[in-house]
């Protein structure tokens, strides 16, 4: 587990800096337990994030700065920042691994549902990010989120998507985000 922290007490040490890998096994826990005297420990690990890579296609240049912007802060790895659909579909056709498409509705040279199609046939889930979803969005998309919008609900957003796709209900479903079929 990455970023695995040992609470002993009030204090916190960080045992285990990326080098960890799996769960601990018996012997590691005797360990720990040595170290701390024998104390009660809580040890917390971070889940892996199953949905890393994003491609964000947005036109308006200042949402979509902010939006690499806070993305990258939080974490995930922005594939590219486009604003055309004539962009977006080669980068879909090739082998690029991305996890999520975040696409506008609205783009100057197009429809965002061209590129949730070329996203869904590859397998590739979409969350439209539009200040109006579009009817077909429920068969496109895994969820759309209404602008304007605040980074915490992008991100809360993500995370609905990244549960629900997982099979687990999400901890939070953002306002104005509506959630889809998780098969999508």
């Amino acid at each position: 587990m990455a970023g695995l922290i040992l609470w002993i007490g009030r204090q916190r040490e960080n045992i285990c800096d990326r080098s960890c890998s799996g769960a601990l096994g018996p012997e590691s826990v005797t360990t720990i337990s040595r170290a701390t005297g024998g104390l009660s420990v809580m040890l917390f690990g971070k889940k892996k994030r199953q949905i890393v890579r994003l491609l964000v296609v947005e036109d308006e240049p200042l949402v979509a700065f902010d939006t690499e912007y806070f993305l990258a802060e939080a974490k995930f790895t922005i594939v590219a920042t486009i604003d055309r659909v004539a962009d977006a579909l080669p980068i879909l056709a090739s082998d690029t691994v991305i996890d999520l498409v975040l696409v506008d509705v609205n783009l100057a040279d197009g429809s965002g549902i061209d590129v949730a199609r070329a996203a869904q046939a590859r397998g590739v889930p979409v969350m439209f990010v539009t200040g109006s979803c579009p009817v077909e969005a429920t068969t496109l998309a895994a969820g759309c989120l209404s602008k304007p919008y605040a980074p915490r609900d992008l991100i809360a957003a993500i995370e609905a998507i990244e549960a629900t796709r997982g099979g687990i209900a999400p901890k939070r479903v953002p306002f104005g985000f509506k959630l889809f079929d998780a098969k999508v």
